[in-house]
């Protein structure tokens, strides 16, 4: 998920936490690039067999949530599932991954918007089938982004060719007023039965510019909505934790052989 205005300096791009060659990573020269250590978690992002895993769980959860809202509904044209698109409906790694060779880091978008532009993003796995299958059904999709709108021309012309449905200017809700903003023009006709995103803030706007440790608690307080309401995808990539400190075992380290 691309956020622009919302993210720390440390969170301003979708790079910044992944611009480290993976070559001096794994040469063990990573003190050469000073963001090295996230070549493992892009890795996992684009090369694991478990985060395909993840991505279908998570649509196949969404699938039959949204089965359950339309059984219910006397009129499915009346809900609406809204979803984020990076990392959520479309894989941008391919841009990580060359920036991450590059070691660039960056915070003004400067490969980001070219990417936009001309880059060429593939689905996320259960992506189409899911939202082919809500399309079916009649429900409404609205595609919520903090991509540029100025540059929207792009990302309709990206989901188009990757034949997404139900894309269009009215559909494709991108960067300038906040997401919870965005999310209420869509409320305004259309119960939304399910959201979808990678980033917290696709679903509740209290997570928005909101400490570590704020935003774990409001997960808690809303444990019923994750997987019924909120479908939330795997992004090791980037995101608000990048820059957490880790809570180590405070014993004496002792070293046995097996």
């Amino acid at each position: 998920m691309t956020i622009r205005s919302i993210r720390t300096p440390a969170l301003t791009c979708l790079g910044l936490f992944l611009l480290a060659p993976a070559a001096l990573a794994q040469e063990g020269e990573a003190n050469d690039c000073p963001v090295a250590e996230f070549t493992k978690g892009l890795r996992f992002q684009q090369q694991s067999a478990e985060i395909r895993a993840l991505q279908r769980q998570a649509y196949n959860i969404a699938t039959e949530k949204l089965d359950a809202a339309v059984a219910d509904a006397e009129d499915p044209s009346k809900l609406a599932v809204v979803t984020d698109l990076d990392e959520t409906v479309i894989d941008n790694t391919p841009l990580l991954a060359r920036d991450l060779e590059n070691c660039h880091t960056y915070d003004a978008w400067d490969t980001w918007l070219p990417w936009e532009r001309d880059g060429n993003p593939a689905l996320i796995p259960g992506a189409k089938e899911f939202l082919d299958h809500a399309d079916s059904l009649g429900v409404a999709i609205r595609y919520i982004s903090d991509r540029a709108d100025e540059q929207k021309e792009y990302t309709i012309a990206s989901l188009t060719e990757l034949e997404l449905p139900q894309v269009s200017p009215e559909t494709v809700l991108l960067l300038g007023p906040p997401k919870i903003e965005r999310r209420e023009l869509v409320s305004e006709d259309h119960q939304i039965v399910l959201l979808l995103g990678d980033t917290l803030h696709d679903f509740d706007n209290g997570f928005r510019k909101t400490p570590l440790e704020d935003q774990k608690a409001l997960v808690d307080e809303n444990a019923g909505k994750w997987g019924a309401e909120w479908i939330a995808f795997p992004n090791a990539a980037y995101g608000s934790w990048s820059e957490a400190p880790l809570t180590a075992w405070d014993a004496e380290t002792v070293i046995e052989e097996w």
